[in-house]
């Protein structure tokens, strides 16, 4: 019976959601409602509900204070010297081009927000583009493979999920799997690089001279009166220091945030109403991220506290053959390309993946080593026609979305395959369980 529940419950809320009858954030929370009463556990719902989101308030904190902390980074103007050096260096060599589009996205990305990734990147790089005759699939390719691989940090999202749907820290996911991305950072790099000397043998190189952008008028910023230039070696240190103790874990996550965002917020904007701006400014962001992992607390809650996920994996585990149980991190790994393309992220981290990690528990495969091996797949996924941010891309690029995925997806999976390999090499996640 409690299989028959955890399955329907998982598929009604895949349903729900990969149909839009309902929001992600509202099918978390009522799907796992209702099958928890109507499994007779009407008594039991509130302390497993309270459960499960106590468990992911850590999560939930860290979030809302690492948007926020980024959303700061780039109102204040922190990177935008870096994108006026990448443009100036660039210039007409389609090979500069290329590989400067890759930088430029794998820098603005870091803030884990698609569509302002989007938005700066092609107002920076298609002009040059258009000027150069270059293929501006190239640079929509390029732009959206950074995004995936840098999509993996904690405040992305999948890594957030990942750590909600099985209760681990998301540090813990993110801070092994450095390595990993940077072989998928130098994988992108070498595409670019590939299509740079193509279309340098095509194109040639050109000088721009009087035709030349304005660097200085460019910034990352969408907010003008919010920049801080006179702070950005402050606030690069900051940023820098933040980075170096989150790696070395010397603090919890949540708590690293949270002192990093009143130390910015203090220097930068002193005055109240400068820092209350700030926040409402990205008030939209935030609630819409952290609104979503407090809900799957409630899913996840019931989930486990009915015995739902136990039952599910047992099932699970008849099912799969006593061979390829050991290989079930390598297994998601895979899988997690073509089941985040057709369904959403959340969708898979909060419906499929507690049923492979608790299948996976049984060969010993930890549920940390479990959610690395789920985010390898994010540059396929964010080529989804579910992912409403890439149809921005390609709107902006002037380009038909079946081209982009024709042309990326080739890509999109070597890049993953190199994390793949990485991680596996480094130890990251196994590729066979020895228990």
């Amino acid at each position: 019976m409690l299989t028959f529940l955890g399955f329907a419950m998982v598929i009604t809320f895949m349903y729900l959601i990969m149909t839009k009858r309902l929001s992600a954030l509202i099918a978390l929370i009522i799907v796992p409602i209702l099958f928890a009463l109507f499994g007779g556990f009407a008594p039991k719902i509130g302390p497993m509900m309270l459960e499960g989101i106590t468990k992911l308030a850590p999560t939930g904190v860290m979030l809302m204070f690492a948007i926020l902390y980024f959303a700061l980074m780039i109102d204040s103007g922190l990177f935008d010297p870096a994108v006026r050096k990448i443009l100036k260096l660039v210039k007409g060599d389609p090979l500069k081009v290329s590989v400067g589009t890759a930088v430029l996205a794998l820098v603005v990305s870091m803030d884990g927000d698609g569509a302002t990734t989007y938005m700066i990147c092609v107002a920076a790089m298609l002009p040059l583009y258009s000027r150069i005759g270059m293929s501006p699939r190239i640079m929509a390719g390029l732009i959206i493979l950074a995004g995936g691989v840098m999509n993996m940090t904690p405040w992305g999202g999948p890594t957030a999920r990942a750590a909600s749907a099985l209760h681990v820290d998301p540090s813990d996911i993110f801070v092994p799997m450095i390595p990993a991305m940077l072989a998928g950072v130098v994988a992108i790099l070498a595409i670019a690089y590939l299509y740079g000397k193509r279309e340098r043998a095509r194109l040639g190189e050109l000088h721009l001279i009087g035709d030349e952008i304005d660097h200085s008028e460019i910034s990352v910023s969408q907010f003008p009166d919010a920049r801080r230039p006179t702070l950005i070696w402050f606030n690069g240190a900051l940023t820098l220091a933040l980075m170096c103790t989150l790696i070395a874990g010397l603090l919890p996550l949540p708590v690293l945030f949270m002192v990093a965002f009143s130390i910015a917020m203090i220097v930068n904007y002193p005055c109240l109403q400068q820092q209350k701006d700030r926040v409402a400014a990205h008030a939209g962001s935030v609630l819409a991220v952290v609104g979503l992992i407090f809900a799957a607390g409630i899913f996840t809650g019931i989930l486990s506290g009915t015995g739902m996920v136990d039952a599910m994996s047992k099932s699970l585990l008849a099912v799969i053959p006593d061979f390829l149980g050991p290989y079930l991190a390598v297994i998601t790994a895979l899988a997690s390309m073509p089941f985040t393309f057709f369904m959403s992220n959340d969708a898979f981290y909060y419906g499929v993946l507690p049923v492979l990690a608790e299948a996976a528990s049984h060969y010993g495969i930890t549920a940390v080593e479990m959610a690395r091996a789920s985010i390898v797949g994010q540059p396929v996924h964010l080529l989804s026609p579910l992912v409403p941010s890439t149809y921005l891309l390609v709107a902006l690029a002037g380009i038909e979305f079946g081209d982009h995925q024709r042309f990326t997806l080739k890509w999109a999976v070597l890049v993953c395959m190199c994390i793949l390999v990485a991680a596996l090499l480094m130890g990251i996640f196994p590729l066979f369980s020895t228990l």
